[in-house]
């Protein structure tokens, strides 16, 4: 009986022609595995097109709610973003994945999990550090880096190895943005993109969106409702979160929102320019923070947002399955216990603009924060608070008027 590898399928190009190569190269019985984290009609015809490259099976596996559950709600609670733009949709997805490959891989007593990405990417790392953490024992294959067997260098050359082993699909040489698409956002790399002085071309790149130019004219009025940090209803309605982001990003993408633009620091070194849709996600995330603010003391979200940059960089950088992820995210998960109320706000032309936010837990007092006294603050007890609070400032202003006047004596 043959060694099993599962392979991470994704139907493109890249992994089909893998199933052969694998075959090939290493004698193996290849299992594909898919896993659904909300990539649309991508993944249509995909058993099919498996099987006649040579699968011996194909996993469907639908994680949609595992990912936004246990992945993003985290991510979206700690205010986790990278170099202050990137909302880590690939990230978030990357560890889901890789642990539903090892599921998968001790289901069929496979020995290898291989997977497409490639040497100058941040997803071989992700996918590898989480393959590493869960089954240390499978090993990993990663074609791309395997430059002494793996040959191809061009979509024309995967093209002809896949006709070489009669395998005929509607795949074309022609190059295109690359994309990465899940329930989340969407990302594109290449082409004019890989010149940072070019205008990217939203014409013909956008998928879930418009640009704020092209967006209607008037205004969406959304109202959110959370309990403990998470979504619960939208415009009224009880919804799960997979189903909040899936309408969030249809709102979004109708008024622009969450377009970005960025040239990123990789993990392995590089810089990398890409644009990423993420209507929904950037909707949910402004609305989280519009309730938070209202609720959380200084000292907690000042703590809570240099964790949440931690966060955005542990989670970049594939380390999902670690001790330092789980600790940062049982603080965040101990701020959100009275992060519940509702937030109103309209969006328009690639804008979030804030229409009310409520809460049983708010910390805002209206008398404190009046500019007529009331009954809990006293102005005069700023006296004191000032004395103490400017004191070291008062103090070395002393000590460096004392030492420039002994300076003046001296000479």
């Amino acid at each position: 009986m043959k060694e099993k590898v599962v392979l991470a399928y994704s139907g493109g190009l890249d992994t089909t022609a893998l199933i052969p190569w694998l075959k090939e190269t290493f004698d193996y019985e290849v299992v594909c595995c898919c896993v659904n984290c909300g990539q649309g009609n991508e993944l249509d015809g995909l058993e099919e097109r498996a099987k006649l490259s040579g699968a011996s099976k194909l996993y469907i596996e639908d994680i949609v709610d595992d990912f936004c559950d246990n992945y993003i709600m985290p991510c979206v609670e700690a205010g986790a973003v990278y170099e202050h733009k990137y909302l880590l949709g690939t990230s978030m997805a990357r560890p889901a994945i890789a642990k539903k490959l090892v599921e998968i891989a001790r289901k069929e007593n496979a020995v290898a999990i291989c997977h497409g990405a490639t040497g100058k990417g941040n997803d071989q790392i992700r996918f590898e550090l989480g393959i590493k953490a869960l089954a240390p024992d499978i090993k990993i294959i990663a074609p791309w880096r395997m430059t002494d067997v793996w040959t191809m260098q061009s979509r024309e050359d995967e093209i002809a190895f896949c006709q070489a082993h009669g395998i005929n699909l509607p795949f074309d040489a022609k190059h295109s943005y690359s994309r990465d698409r899940n329930l989340w956002h969407i990302s594109h790399e290449g082409l004019e993109l890989e010149d940072p002085a070019q205008a990217p071309n939203y014409d013909d790149m956008l998928v879930l969106s418009v640009t704020p130019e092209k967006a209607p004219d008037k205004e969406t009025e959304v109202t959110m409702t959370f309990e403990a940090g998470v979504p619960k209803t939208l415009n009224g309605k009880a919804m799960k979160v997979s189903e909040i982001i899936t309408e969030l990003n249809k709102l979004g993408g109708e008024n622009g929102i969450g377009i970005i633009d960025i040239v990123e620091n990789r993990v392995v070194g590089m810089k990398s320019r890409g644009v990423y849709e993420t209507p929904g996600g950037t909707i949910l995330m402004a609305a989280h923070e519009q309730l938070e603010e209202l609720i959380l003391d200084r000292e907690t979200l000042e703590t809570k947002k240099k964790l949440g940059s931690q966060l955005a960089q542990v989670v970049y950088e594939g380390k999902w399955f670690t001790p330092l992820r789980e600790a940062i995210q049982a603080f965040v998960e101990s701020t959100q216990k009275y992060v519940t109320g509702e937030v109103k706000f309209r969006l328009y032309k690639g804008n979030i603009i804030k229409a009310g936010t409520t809460s049983p837990y708010s910390l805002y007092n209206e008398s404190l924060a009046s500019f007529t006294t009331g009954d809990m603050y006293d102005h005069h007890d700023a006296d004191g608070f000032i004395t103490l609070f400017g004191l070291p400032l008062k103090v070395r202003a002393m000590k460096l008027a004392e030492v420039e006047s002994q300076k003046q004596t001296n000479d």
